[in-house]
């Protein structure tokens, strides 16, 4: 499996240097000093050693060449090893799942620098030691390098101490892989136990903040549900009143007009009432009918005048038919100046009583009475001047213009009494018609008077409607409020009620428990005060998905904590479960080489327990201050023989050389168990003698069956057992050769 080896710069090899493994045993011989155990350090090295002792150096630039008289000093050494893997022995390892095996060939190289550093590589790609460690750990070659067996290190096993020498034992079973899956599995359940401690104080940190934001946050979401049951409030509110206002507003100015329309038509009734009453006014019915009754009073007064001054004035006339129709009787003239004068205060008075009429059918007779009067006053003048009598003659005309007075006063009287009866049936029609307009004026009264009942109604009706606008115009101001007082409460969003439909059920009882309901929500909003919380929500929200990531965190780290813990108990047994099963068999193959290095006697290992403290508690989230150490055992591992004919027990009773079989055969016994692909045994034989080199002889050839031997020897018993040579020689430049020679030639470089 070993296909090959190529050195450059490492160490006493300046030039590239390159072994090719064909065979199963291959022996590399040459004088001390040649190089040849530089040949094992150099696989050491690539097999990812690190300790500077072991590669017989203090730094890693002691593993460069260092140059000689004639090669320059070198600034990097690196060393490759070759593994043939056309079975896939090298698989993906658990720890580097990013590294691809799937090839033919591994080869594994290290590069050391001047400055100490140091480079992995896998196939050309740049890996960690880690991966290095993993894979070979897989095909069991581990770092304790139980496969590299050198003079000085046979008795290793048996110095060290048994702790150590259990490391040794389960490295060489293979059980590295486990224990490094172990380890790494002990290492992160150590971080993850850590990792959650580190979250719990993180929460617990947090806890505080979220309560109180959570507290915050719930009075946010409350007054914001408050807001949102408030802007569906308001909304309804809102397009209800604006729809009650519209309406309002509509019928306001539709009664108007109806009012309006009623007050004019009122007022046309009332003008049409007031031009009737002009057009026959009572005024100048009862004017005329004054003129007419005064007229009558006054006629009724000549005529009872006029009656009563006939009767005198027939009284005279008798007086004067006596006069005419008796001459004897001697008149003398005192009694003619009484008689006339008589007549003549007649005729003034009827003249005056005429004269204070204000009748016009009475002119007539006073121009009759005038001319009678005068006719009188001439006739008496005359007689009385003549100091005569009145003759018959005169006193005939005087009788005679009496009774054409009495005629025309009788005529007149008559007149007047028929102007009398004119004017009472005048009087009585006007009488009649005032009667008839006083009724038709009681009616207009009494319908002006219900034209101003119900125009006052309408006038009360005209001022409820002014105060129904004043209200109306007090709702919309108050409405304009409401709309800015909602839009600062909750936005601009609240608008959007213009986009509301109404529900035709929708009462004002309706209405005004919305406005209770806003009003309340309104007083506990201020009470919350939770305003302008975008900040805390969102704050809430970080801390919160913090939180719950954090408590994520401690889910998965819990469950990882307990995978890991399974694991390692898993690990755990199966290592113990390997270990035991490898020491049976090692204690199997132990015996068997043991007994072909002595002939006989007996070998084998033992589990022995060393306590240690720990203490307890460690890892775990809570610790007390002084923190309680329990005693636990870890097992090392003993070595027992017993030498044929010998009395010995111990290995310090063992010589130098029985030491050294001893360590041998333990070493291959070990190898036997899970035998690795090659074996480097450097010069173990060089203290044996003859017969004992044949037993090792005869080991080597049988360990050559389960892996490729690379001997370093001097021991031509050895050199013998080998298919292939290598002698290793110093050149004229100084550095390091290697030379494939035949078995004769071998023995003469070993010398």
């Amino acid at each position: 499996m070993l296909k090959s080896l190529e050195i450059a710069g490492f160490k006493s090899f300046a030039k590239k240097s390159k072994l090719d493994f064909t065979s199963s045993v291959t022996a590399i011989v040459g004088p001390n000093g040649s190089g040849k155990s530089n040949v094992v350090e150099a696989i050491r090295f690539v097999l990812g050693e690190q300790s500077m002792k072991s590669l017989r150096g203090k730094s890693g630039s002691d593993l460069i060449f260092k140059g000689s008289k004639v090669l320059a000093k070198l600034s990097r050494a690196s060393v490759s090893i070759v593994f043939d893997n056309k079975k896939r022995i090298f698989t993906e390892g658990q720890l580097s799942d990013s590294l691809k095996l799937d090839f033919d060939e591994i080869v594994i190289s290290r590069e050391v620098y001047a400055d100490g550093g140091n480079k992995y590589l896998v196939n050309g790609s740049e890996v960690r030691l880690k991966d290095v460690l993993e894979i070979l750990s897989r095909v069991h070659i581990g770092s304790s390098g139980h496969h590299i067996i050198s003079q000085g290190e046979a008795d290793r096993i048996l110095s060290a101490s048994s702790k150590d020498r259990r490391q040794m034992i389960e490295d060489a079973l293979g059980l590295k892989v486990y224990q490094y899956r172990l380890k790494e599995s002990e290492r992160k359940l150590e971080r993850t136990r850590a990792n959650i401690k580190e979250v719990g104080l993180l929460r617990r940190e947090i806890a505080p903040h979220i309560v109180y934001l959570k507290k915050q946050v719930e009075k946010i979401e409350k007054a914001e549900s408050m807001r949102n049951e408030l802007e569906t409030l308001y909304g309804e509110y809102l397009k209800r009143e604006e729809e009650s206002i519209r309406t309002i507003k509509h019928s306001l100015v539709e009664e108007e007009k109806i009012l309006h329309a009623k007050l004019d038509e009122f007022d046309t009734a009332l003008s049409d009432v007031s031009v009737a009453e002009s057009s026959t006014s009572a005024q100048e019915t009862n004017q005329e009918r004054n003129e007419k009754s005064r007229e009558l009073d006054e006629v009724r007064r000549a005529i009872d005048e006029l009656t009563r001054k006939l009767g005198r004035l027939e009284g005279m006339i008798e007086m004067k038919e006596l006069e005419v129709s008796s001459p004897k009787v001697v008149e003398h003239k005192e009694s003619f100046v009484v008689g006339r004068n008589d007549v003549v205060r007649l005729i003034d008075d009827i003249e005056h009583s005429l004269s204070d009429s204000s009748l016009h059918s009475t002119e007539a007779l006073l121009s009759t009475l005038r001319s009678l009067k005068d006719s009188l006053k001439r006739i008496i003048s005359e007689e009385v001047v003549s100091g005569e009598s009145l003759s018959e003659n005169t006193q005939k005309d005087v009788l005679g213009e009496l009774r054409t007075s009495h005629e025309q006063i009788s005529k007149e009287v008559h007149t007047l009494s028929q102007k009398e009866q004119s004017l009472s049936s005048e009087i009585a029609q006007i009488d009649a018609l005032t009667r008839e307009q006083s009724e038709k004026n009681r009616e207009k009264d009494r319908a002006r008077y219900e034209i101003m009942m119900k125009k006052n109604e309408l006038v009360s009706e005209k001022t409820l409607l002014s105060v129904r606008r004043e209200q109306l115009e007090s709702r919309e101001q108050r409405f304009v409020e409401e709309v800015r007082e909602a839009s600062v409460l909750i936005g601009q969003s609240v608008l959007s009620y213009k986009n509301l439909e109404i529900n035709k059920d929708d009462t004002d009882t309706l209405q005004e428990e919305r406005r209770r309901k806003i009003e309340r929500i309104k007083i506990k909003l201020e009470d919350v005060g939770a305003g302008g919380g975008g900040d805390v929500i969102t704050e809430y929200k970080d801390v919160t998905e913090r939180d719950s990531f954090l408590s994520k965190e401690v889910e998965d780290l819990t469950s990882s904590m307990e995978s890991l813990e399974s694991l390692i108990r898993e690990l755990k047994e199966k290592l113990d479960h390997e270990f035991k099963g490898g020491i049976d068999k090692i204690n199997k193959e132990f015996q068997t080489f043991f007994s072909v290095m002595f002939g006989g006697g007996t070998a084998f290992l033992s589990l022995v327990a060393e306590s240690k403290k720990k203490k307890k508690g460690e890892d775990e989230e809570e610790m007390s201050d002084v923190e309680a150490e329990e005693e636990v055992f870890e097992h090392g591992i003993d070595i027992n023989v017993s030498l044929p004919q010998k009395k010995v027990k111990e290995l310090s009773m063992l010589s130098g050389g029985e030491r050294s079989l001893t360590s041998i055969a333990l070493l291959f016994a070990i190898t036997q168990v899970n035998p690795p692909p090659f074996l480097v045994l450097d010069e173990t034989d060089a203290a044996l003698d003859e017969a004992n080199s044949r037993r090792y002889g005869d080991m080597i050839e049988r360990l050559s069956e389960f892996s490729q031997l690379l001997v370093v020897t001097h021991n031509r018993e050895t050199m013998s057992r080998a298919d292939v040579l290598y002698g290793v020689t110093v050149g004229a430049d100084g550095g390091s050769k290697l030379l494939s020679i035949q078995f004769d030639e071998a023995v003469k470089v070993a010398k």
